[in-house]
């Protein structure tokens, strides 16, 4: 797990970097019509954190883990994310999975194969929940990137004249 570690602290660094750049007026504006903002699929990643966090830890206090899905979008909406702060969610975002970084870390070996039950989704063991975890993070920041790309196209476009 310590690859896994690693690679979400790389992602962490990276994207902290890039991320920041963006105003608080280009975050809230949603990324599609009908869509979710910048914030929205932000505040989606910290609960993918929050969950995934409670699912390791579980995974590695017990033989195995049965744990239910969630309402992405109806947490999306009672968490309001769109009206938070784009920095204190970018701080947060950051924070949390650093620290997720430390626990998958620590995994033992004999740890990574406990049985995880997600849901109505496959059994997947601790190690495979936790590169599901990057993959589903490294998606939704692509979404971000295709987003900040859009925006500055739209800006070099409306200066232009």
């Amino acid at each position: 797990m310590i690859e896994v570690s690693q690679r979400l602290g790389e992602i962490v660094v990276h994207m902290e970097r890039e991320l920041s750049r963006l105003s608080d007026e280009e975050t809230s504006v949603p990324a599609a019509p009908g869509g979710w903002s910048r914030k929205q699929i932000l505040g989606h990643l910290i609960d993918s954190a929050s969950n995934n966090h409670q699912r390791f830890v579980r995974a590695l206090l017990h033989d195995e883990l049965r744990w239910p899905s969630y309402d992405q979008n109806g947490c999306v909406r009672v968490e309001r994310f769109q009206e938070a702060r784009w920095t204190d969610l970018l701080r947060l975002w950051t924070s949390y999975n650093r620290f997720l970084a430390h626990v998958l870390a620590g995994v033992p070996e004999a740890k990574r194969a406990t049985v995880c039950y997600i849901g109505t989704y496959r059994a997947m063991t601790l190690e495979e929940l936790a590169v599901d975890y990057l993959v589903h993070m490294e998606h939704h920041l692509e979404q971000l990137r295709q987003t900040n790309a859009q925006v500055g196209d739209l800006r070099h476009d409306l200066h232009k004249d």
